[in-house]
């Protein structure tokens, strides 16, 4: 069998990542109002459901909400969605999620998240940034006792929180780690 070469995993995987793209995954065309709608959904969810994220929105100096994230692979994949950048309830800026991978996986979640941005500096530099990518210095909140969320006393320490909620799919493992975020108008 003849090994894969960088070009043909590459064209895979953007060609996964813009199948994932044009998706009606319903944040699209409608813009703004549609998406912080979204938004504040997601928000309500996490408020009702988890409510040990008060705290870290109230400690936090900006989120990004993504409150659908899809994500599809068959040997290729990736995944996308659309979000709002809050900082003191109000959003300033919308922004897109992006995530290639190849392995072996099959199937099809959707799942959203909030990153807390814990630092004026974390908040910084993400804004400055042209496209930032999630990476190690992500730490994540992690729902271990039913209905309850635990941030640890060092987690709460970390510039960047992340919180992975409402999966629902066929595709096990949704995390933010490797995403792209970039600066959208939608």
């Amino acid at each position: 069998m003849k090994p894969m070469s960088r070009r043909a995993l590459l064209g895979g995987v953007a060609a996964t990542t813009l199948a994932l793209a044009a998706c009606g995954n319903g944040v699209g065309s409608e813009g703004a109002a549609k998406l912080d709608a979204r938004v504040d959904a997601a928000l309500n969810y996490l408020d009702v459901n988890f409510p040990g994220t008060r705290d870290l929105q109230q400690k936090s100096v900006g989120m990004l909400v993504m409150p659908l994230i899809t994500e599809a692979g068959f040997g290729f994949g990736g995944s996308y969605g659309r979000g709002a950048l809050r900082v003191n309830g109000i959003t300033v800026d919308y922004y897109s999620a992006a995530q290639a991978s190849f392995g072996l996986q099959v199937g099809a979640q959707q799942y959203a998240h909030v990153l807390y941005f814990m630092t004026e500096e974390a908040l910084a530099e993400f804004r400055a940034s042209s496209g930032w990518a999630a990476g190690a210095d992500v730490e994540y909140a992690v729902n271990d006792r039913g209905a309850n969320l635990s941030a640890e006393t060092t987690t709460a320490l970390s510039p960047v929180i992340a919180v992975v909620f409402g999966q629902a799919g066929l595709l096990a493992g949704a995390s933010v780690e490797g995403t792209k975020y970039s600066r959208i108008i939608p």
